[in-house]
């Protein structure tokens, strides 16, 4: 008989302790050494200024990398889909946000035995609300108990996506929750996506003041009847500054920060808040050269192109082109194309959706081009779209 073939994790595990040479291509490739890198100054910066910090696992999907964040500090962490929490959990994960709506039954009777079963080993469940029929529903999935699940209620400010749409609208959903046992009243999702990739830093602060005026509101009229909401939670990697010197937010949601992509880097920088290093690329080969460009065997299967075409690190070239299996590259200065079989670098467009292709990330330490791989990582919540 034939041996049977080996798995890709297999043939990945096999490359611990090789040079960075041996990683085939397309490959997602993390340099954890960045990475360690912006864990820490997050996790710092966070602590010195007074706020939790419950970073998006949306952006990595990572069992392994959520617990790393969560012993550098973070509280927890955050996701949008049940199948994401669930995922998480699995991989060891107790204290976890799902950020979004959840309606549909057959989903929060899994979001209510996630909560009993995270709650029996210590953990915690949350999640966020923007209609009265979602806190219902929520109330009779979750069926007797106490205490079972915190809940958030959404408020819109400025995304122009989920969230009740005035501060007002804020009080009759707090009233509910806090008429079920089975909830508890943990505060107020606060997150537009928007200001994250607002290009200069005043654009960002003057969404940030509004984002600020509509949560003072909100708080001033559910106060005043006799509630409270104990926690503003939001902010991105673009805003985060912002967010934990308000005076307002008390825990921040940033994601990217750990691998950064290139539509970050089109942002103004803002001295206020720590930079952070790009730590995610898709190791690529050129693959066919051309008299004005050169091909390379990673397109949109490899790394998502929605926020951009994918930048090429440490090289004098800018992608101008991408199809399924291919990105088109033309050289920015003199220099000459690189040769046939070259191996690149690129930064994806956006990080999350490109983590999403890939069922593993290869850990690299000691740098693109002389490190060795260190450690696979497994893409736990890959494909979690429910």
């Amino acid at each position: 008989m034939k041996p049977a073939p080996e798995s890709a994790p297999q043939r990945l595990a096999q490359l611990i302790g090789h040079s960075v040479a041996a990683i085939d291509t397309p490959a997602l490739v993390v340099d954890l050494d960045a990475m360690d890198r912006n864990l820490q100054r997050m996790a710092d910066y966070a602590k010195s200024h007074g706020v939790k910090l419950r970073p998006h696992a949306k952006m990595h999907k990572s069992a392994t990398l959520s617990l790393r964040q969560m012993q550098a500090g973070a509280v927890g962490m955050c996701v949008q889909k049940t199948s994401e929490a669930e995922a998480l959990a699995a991989g060891g994960v107790s204290n976890i946000y799902i950020s979004n709506e959840v309606i549909a039954p057959a989903k929060l009777q899994r979001v209510a035995a996630l909560a009993r079963a995270l709650q029996a080993r210590g953990g915690r469940l949350a999640i966020a609300v923007d209609s009265l029929l979602g806190i219902e529903q929520l109330a009779q999935a979750l069926g007797a108990g106490e205490n079972l699940i915190d809940v958030f209620v959404e408020l819109d400010v400025g995304q122009k996506r989920c969230g009740v749409a005035e501060p007002a609208d804020v009080l009759p959903l707090a009233q509910a929750i806090a008429a079920h046992p089975a909830l508890r009243l943990a505060g107020l999702q606060a997150y537009n996506g928007r200001a994250q990739h607002l290009r200069t830093v005043a654009e960002r602060r003057a969404a940030l003041d509004e984002v600020i005026a509509r949560v003072q509101q909100a708080r001033r009229i559910v106060e005043a009847a006799g509630l409270s909401l104990p926690l503003v939670t939001g902010a991105g990697s673009g805003t985060f500054g912002l967010e934990a010197s308000s005076g307002v937010f008390g825990e921040l949601q940033a994601g990217s920060y750990l691998f950064m992509d290139a539509d970050y880097a089109r942002n103004e920088v803002d001295t206020s808040q720590p930079q952070f290093e790009h730590a995610l690329f898709v190791k690529t080969q050129v693959m066919s050269v051309s008299a004005g460009h050169v091909v390379v065997d990673a397109g949109h299967k490899s790394h998502a192109i929605e926020s951009g075409l994918p930048r090429v690190h440490g090289e004098a070239l800018e992608a101008t082109g991408c199809n399924d299996e291919h990105t088109t590259l033309r050289a920015t200065s003199s220099a000459p194309l690189p040769a046939l079989g070259a191996s690149l670098w690129l930064i994806p467009g956006h990080c999350d959706p490109t983590v999403n292709l890939h069922d593993w990330m290869v850990g690299v330490r000691g740098g693109l081009q002389a490190g060795t791989v260190a450690e696979i990582i497994r893409v736990d919540a890959r494909g979690c779209l429910d």
